[in-house]
């Protein structure tokens, strides 16, 4: 079993950047893909980026490309999403899962973390 933790949020201007970290607790931890997904009051949940068991592989979202970077380290069972020149529409909270097989699908994941709210005023 894996726990997720997820700290890092807050409130910050467009153009601004931040930092979200995952911890998780576990000895599989390095078998799992770890993704984020972001949700707005009102929307579904939406893929962000996710990360390979390796952190060879990583994975992004059209909106996001090129702004977030998604990173891992296994020896600390810590996942990172930097966050560059963020805009108003990344507000949402902020969700880290683990999964072992699709990575774009929010239902294939098995298990989540509490959310870490992200707000960007214009």
């Amino acid at each position: 079993q894996v726990q997720l933790v997820e700290s890092g949020g807050g409130l910050v201007q467009a153009g601004d950047s931040l930092r979200l970290s995952c911890a998780a607790s576990g000895r599989t931890f390095s078998t799992y893909i770890i993704g984020w997904f972001r949700q707005a009051p009102g929307t579904e949940r939406e893929f962000v980026a996710a990360i390979s068991r390796s952190g060879g592989m990583s994975y992004y979202a059209d909106s996001v490309k090129g702004r977030f970077t998604i990173s891992r380290d296994n020896t600390k069972n810590m996942v990172y999403l930097q966050m560059n020149n963020l805009k108003p529409e990344d507000t949402a909270g902020y969700y880290c899962g683990a999964t072992l097989s699709s990575v774009r699908i929010g239902a294939h994941y098995v298990y989540w973390g509490q959310g870490a709210q992200v707000t960007v005023s214009s």
